[in-house]
């Protein structure tokens, strides 16, 4: 949601200044309308030097978004906020890359232990884990199951504890806690010490990634961070790169001090991520005008690199301000988030899109296996999957931001999963196992769509306060997606899975027309806010800021991203 600042004096030396819309055009109410205004109507000088600023002939219309999106005087950077700050191309640029440095990379590098604990059960599986304690893949199953409830069951009270104490300290003690658990993996020895191990991972993980994710909207913009959290996911597929070679190397200890690799894969991989999150506790700043401590007293900033952060954060989205980062949130948040519809289509998207990625990624190193692949081979044979997987991420991530299409490029998932869950229907089962090898890999080196969809259901919700408990929402979704995937290919189906490959495309079918629908849904929304708000007079809109009701996404000067 992009407001414009109020107006300041044009700068004859600057050859492009960001404005709001003119009069006659709907309210820049997000990135997407406020680029299009900013399009329409730029200040050109004659240096060179572009400048980011505000300023425009419609006085008027600037003083009265300044006027009513004013940051309260209780959000914690406050006494950064100037309408009337301006800065070069460069020096965002510069900062930009300063805080890829010291906040997304730090945040991909959390999240990269995240994986590192949650995604090394599969390589644990191609060591036979199972025969070692006495299980079968229904048990396996079982387990997942249990880990993927807990992990829901913890979205919301995680991010209600994020949001009070604040995610710089709730995220690594996260960590830390989780990987005590992630250690303790080495004492399983049967059915029941493997459910409450995957129980407490799920309840101590549950809520990590929307915590991050809350966490890099201090810092970025809802454009930047898009492309941001394509790394973040691109950190996703890196760690299974990196896990895959440890579990290569870490698996051949089996019966160094008597134990199986498997366990040294737990208690090593543990110990890093304890390590990383206890580095993080000290690490992490509150926010970025709040970076200084007693063993960093000169902070990350200087004072206009925190104006620059703060106004340029405002500018894309003034609710931003809204809450202060150590403000919990109420039942009543609760209930607006799970009764706001329009998220819904997002919702939606998130549970059928992932199911068919989910489930042939939990089974691939078995699928290997039975394809007569060794535990070497099958772990090395993960890796291309996985980078496939990155170019498609990023590539998806930066053609939405270039283009400023979101939900086009979201339907580039489905289609390509459809397509490649139709070539393993038909596929006879005597086909050469390396052109099984190949279908399975193109069907996990699919084109993420996931950065996306975590940028739009930011932006979409509208407020900080619907935000949270939205980001918490869509990634429930997801999880109950991996939930199900974890149940589509049945022991009976075995080992080609041809009942469960049916499913997988009839599902692949439903995401492309909710993507459809999602698409005919937000214009639909824009065109019926725009129409009211049109045709407001200046003065009828000031009226509306000050005494409406409405609330985030549902005020008439909102456009939904899509």
């Amino acid at each position: 949601m992009a407001i414009p600042a109020p107006p300041v004096s044009v700068n004859p030396q600057l050859t492009e200044t960001i404005t709001p819309a003119l009069p006659h055009h709907p309210a820049p109410s997000s990135p997407e309308s406020y680029d299009s205004a900013k399009k329409e109507s730029e200040y050109i000088s004659q240096d060179g030097e572009i400048t980011y600023g505000y300023g425009t002939a419609n006085s008027s219309q600037d003083e009265l978004y300044a006027k009513w999106y004013e940051p309260p005087d209780s959000y914690e950077s406050k006494h950064r906020w100037d309408p009337k700050a301006n800065w070069t191309k460069e020096e965002e640029n510069k900062l930009r890359r300063r805080l890829d440095l010291k906040v997304a990379f730090v945040a991909c590098l959390c999240f990269a232990a995240l994986q590192l604990d949650r995604g090394n059960i599969s390589n644990a599986l191609s060591d036979n884990l199972l025969t070692d304690v006495g299980m079968t893949t229904k048990d396996y199953n079982n387990g997942m199951t249990i880990f993927y409830l807990c992990f829901l069951s913890a979205e919301l009270p995680s991010q209600m504890i994020s949001k009070k104490l604040g995610s710089d300290i709730w995220i690594p003690i996260q960590m830390m806690l989780w990987s005590v658990v992630a250690i303790a993996q080495v004492g399983i020895n049967g059915r029941s010490s493997f459910y409450a191990t995957r129980a407490l991972l799920g309840l101590l993980e549950g809520g990590f990634i929307a915590d991050t994710i809350l966490y890099l909207s201090y810092y970025y913009t809802a454009a930047e961070l898009t492309i941001r959290l394509s790394f973040f996911w691109i950190s996703y597929t890196a760690t299974n790169v990196i896990g895959a070679l440890l579990a290569a190397g870490l698996l051949k200890l089996r019966g160094h001090k008597g134990l199986p690799g498997w366990k040294w894969l737990f208690l090593i991989e543990g110990i890093v991520t304890f390590v990383i999150g206890a580095w993080a506790f000290f690490y992490l700043p509150a926010s970025p005008t709040q970076t200084k401590k007693w063993w960093r007293p000169k902070g990350w900033f200087t004072e206009r690199e925190e104006i620059i952060i703060v106004n340029k954060v405002l500018r894309d989205d003034p609710t931003k301000s809204s809450m202060h980062n150590r403000e919990g949130l109420s039942l009543i948040d609760l209930w607006r988030s799970l009764t706001d519809f329009d998220m819904w289509p997002l919702y939606l998207i998130g549970l059928v899109a992932f199911i068919t990625p989910s489930t042939v990624q939990a089974y691939f190193t078995l699928t290997l296996k039975h394809l007569k692949y060794t535990t070497l081979q099958t772990n090395l044979l993960t890796i291309p999957s996985w980078i496939l997987f990155a170019i498609g991420n990023f590539s998806c991530a930066y053609g939405a931001k270039k283009l400023n299409s979101r939900l086009f490029f979201i339907l580039v998932q489905p289609i390509w999963h459809l397509i490649f869950m139709i070539i393993l229907i038909v596929l006879p089962d005597n086909t050469n196992r390396w052109s099984k090898y190949i279908i399975l890999t193109l069907v996990q080196g699919y084109p993420y769509c996931h950065p996306i969809l975590v940028s739009m259901n930011s932006m979409n919700a509208g407020s900080v306060r619907t935000r949270t408990v939205a980001s918490s929402l869509y990634n429930m979704f997801v999880q109950s997606a991996s939930l199900i995937a974890s149940n589509v290919y049945q022991p009976s189906d075995s080992p080609y899975y041809h009942k469960g490959n049916k499913v997988l495309a009839g599902l692949s079918a439903t995401s492309i027309l909710l993507v459809l629908f999602a698409k005919v849904w937000y214009i639909y929304r824009n065109k019926q806010k725009s129409k009211i708000w049109d045709n407001f007079t200046t003065a009828e809109k000031e009226d509306y800021l000050a005494n409406t009701t409405d609330k985030g996404n549902k005020r008439l000067d909102f456009r939904f991203l899509h």
